[in-house]
């Protein structure tokens, strides 16, 4: 593994040196999570080294946003989680360009970062923001900005597969927690312990979902009560950082008995557990605190049009910026809950190998991915992948989410997605566990079908 971040390394100084030789670089990045640490990242190693740049959010790169990118006849683009899969058409454009990505790569390109060239699985062992990084550091020293690249691996998802980061992801946290930036340890691993009441955890769990908790809140009350915690009047209010240790542990204890009763199979009841990570420069209770609820903030901004508010915050700001972030991550909440009631009112319909709902202009297109993944929790089969239609400026957004159960039995969602979309001449990718497409609007009764074919084959290997 050494051998191979060494190389890795070699290819990030040979990219900061076309990068130290240009007057000026204009930066095109994702709107997700991944993508906005990742611009943060590079952005910050940028301004230290007095590098005159400039940004540019995308939420997908094809090739109307490429030519409009050559158009600019831009000294250097760099491309931070993306681009990899455009490499024919950035060189057909002649677009001088440095890529950090961690999609599945397709082309060739003198400066491309990724690794999946080096090894490494993309979809867990190292994201977008973790190859900016990389590429950051040899820019100089900004390890610094390890708590980054953190909080995009796990708003990429990539700590979920083993219950804790591995590859360059582990390097980097370890690199983090050297710098001080970074602290990690098990802990129950529902979303909002840092700003949200202990019930609450426990009504919006997922994975695993809890039979009878999972959307009950006066279930969720009780269970607490029965374990001879108050959570009435102001108390209602506490928040998982405020418990002691003995109490949380007891509430493990007995989730973990009540899921046995539940008949949940063992693999699901230790995802209960894993890896959390903390930046510990970041003040405790605030959504920057956890790296998960860090990167659900960012993604409140950038899918909403914010991307510069994202990017703010990353870039530090904690006062007007983090402000109107905190706002934009309300109105996102309701609209994620709003999007779920859509679905439960509507249903989901199944195919052999899939299941799918057509949101039309119901949902946005930048968050029904979103959608999808955590619909499974309240709606359709758990047992197979979940395909979400959304329209689209540019034809239909398609977005695919899938479990590690399923991605154990052979699916993988990138190629499925990048192989159907070409044959409708629409364009995908993403990761084996969650990808995305675009296609024309005219397509989707024959896309679903060709997909649910392509998905079955992978599965019956």
């Amino acid at each position: 593994m050494l051998e191979r971040i060494q190389e890795i390394r070699s290819k990030a100084r040979e990219c900061s040196s076309i990068i130290k030789a240009q007057v000026s670089v204009y930066v095109v990045s994702h709107i997700d999570a991944d993508g906005l640490t990742s611009a943060g990242i590079i952005c910050k190693a940028l301004e230290r080294e007095g590098i005159e740049h400039s940004i540019h959010f995308v939420k997908q790169l094809d090739e109307v946003e490429i030519e409009s990118i050559a158009n600019l006849n831009p000294e250097l683009v760099i491309f931070t989680d993306l681009g990899s899969g455009m490499i024919d058409s950035l060189n057909s454009h002649g677009i001088n360009a440095v890529i950090a990505d961690h999609h599945q790569p397709r082309g060739e390109l003198d400066y491309h970062l990724n690794p999946h060239l080096y090894g490494f699985n993309g979809s867990y062992e190292l994201s977008g923001s973790g190859m900016t990084y990389i590429l950051a550091n040899a820019l100089g020293d900004n390890k610094d900005l390890a708590d980054l690249a953190i909080v995009g691996a796990v708003g990429d998802l990539q700590h979920l597969k083993k219950g804790h980061l591995t590859g360059l992801n582990r390097y980097i946290l370890e690199e983090g927690a050297q710098a001080g930036v970074l602290s990690f340890e098990k802990d129950i691993m529902l979303f909002g312990k840092q700003t949200r009441p202990v019930f609450k955890l426990l009504q919006y769990a997922s994975d695993p979902y809890l039979p009878g908790l999972t959307g009950n809140e006066d279930a969720c009350i009780g269970f607490l009560h029965d374990l001879g915690m108050q959570f009435g009047g102001d108390e209602r209010w506490r928040r998982w950082i405020d418990i002691e240790q003995m109490d949380k542990q007891k509430i493990v204890s007995a989730l973990v008995q009540y899921c046995l009763r539940a008949g949940l199979p063992p693999y699901k009841i230790e995802r209960l557990i894993g890896e959390v990570y903390l930046l510990t420069n970041e003040k405790e209770g605030t959504e920057m605190r956890d790296a998960s609820e860090y990167s659900t903030l960012l993604n409140a901004t950038a899918r909403y049009g914010h991307a510069d508010i994202g990017l703010a915050v990353c870039m530090g700001d904690r006062g007007e910026a983090y402000e109107s972030a905190k706002k934009l991550l309300s109105e996102h909440r309701q609209n994620l809950v709003n999007g779920l009631m859509f679905v439960k009112k509507q249903g989901v319909t199944q195919l052999d190998n899939l299941q799918y709902f057509d949101a039309g202009s119901s949902i946005l297109e930048t968050i029904v991915g979103i959608i999808a993944g955590m619909s499974t929790s309240v709606i359709g089969n758990r047992n197979l992948p979940i395909i979400a239609f959304a329209d689209a400026k540019d034809g239909v957004k398609v977005s695919a989410r899938g479990t590690q159960d399923l991605i154990r039995r052979g699916l993988n969602l990138s190629e499925a997605m990048s192989m159907t979309a070409a044959e409708f001449d629409g364009a995908g990718g993403g990761h084996d566990i969650a990808a995305g497409a675009t296609i024309p609007e005219s397509a989707k009764e024959e896309f679903i079908m060709k997909l649910d074919a392509v998905i079955g084959k992978q599965l019956k290997k």
